[in-house]
């Protein structure tokens, strides 16, 4: 029996779906659940895993970690579910709503972090191999200069080269999710670009360093 394709208002109701998934503050809702200082009035008041990492509790910071993934992943797997014969393009758009949800959440007042592990959710659910990829690039760097946001933004140039030129050996890949990661990894640049001027003057801290 052949797929039918959603209408174009489902799949409008998929993205916009995906953008409230994203837009779930884990920073702020596992400080609360934890007794914790919101991470929005602290370090770099950014509600994200490595600002939740500053008050030095790991559990929260890997729950933060896990659940900001978690969401890239599921909006787009959540898509594929409800819509089985969702169009390249709207699953592109799903993938996309689901990061600027957490860039941009509309829980937090349009403000939101930076999107790395959201991105690397969003990666699983695309294409497993591909985040493998992806994360084992951070992983490289990270270890090499002991710069996170250096690896981040490593790791966000090569994640849409990785799946375009993966194309045909370990997955095939659709024009509109490669825009979509590319867009993706220009965003994350741009939510980085204090970081790249620290990066530029030397003044960045680094893995397991003081920040400077």
């Amino acid at each position: 029996m052949a797929i039918t394709a959603p209408s174009l208002a489902f799949n409008v109701a998929l993205i916009l779906l995906a953008y409230l998934i994203g837009s779930v503050p884990f920073a702020v809702v596992v400080s609360k659940l934890m007794g914790l200082q919101d991470p929005r009035s602290y370090g770099s008041k950014n509600p994200g895993a490595t600002n939740v990492l500053r008050t030095g509790n790991k559990t929260a910071a890997a729950l933060t970690l896990l659940g900001d993934a978690a969401k890239g992943w599921f909006a787009v797997w959540l898509a594929e579910k409800l819509a089985p014969g969702i169009p390249a393009g709207a699953l592109a758009a799903v993938a996309l709503a689901a990061f600027l949800g957490h860039l941009y959440p509309v829980f937090l007042g349009f403000k939101g972090g930076k999107g790395v592990a959201t991105a690397l959710g969003v990666l699983v659910a695309i294409q497993p191999w591909l985040a493998v990829a992806t994360a084992a690039t951070w992983l490289i760097v990270a270890i090499f200069f002991r710069y996170s946001s250096l690896a981040s933004l490593v790791a966000a140039f090569f994640a849409p080269v990785y799946y375009v030129f993966g194309s045909g050996l370990a997955w095939y890949a659709q024009p509109a999710m490669g825009v979509a990661l590319a867009i993706i990894g220009i965003l994350l640049f741009y939510r980085h670009r204090a970081n790249i001027v620290r990066l530029l003057q030397g003044t960045e801290s680094r893995i397991g360093g003081k920040k400077k």
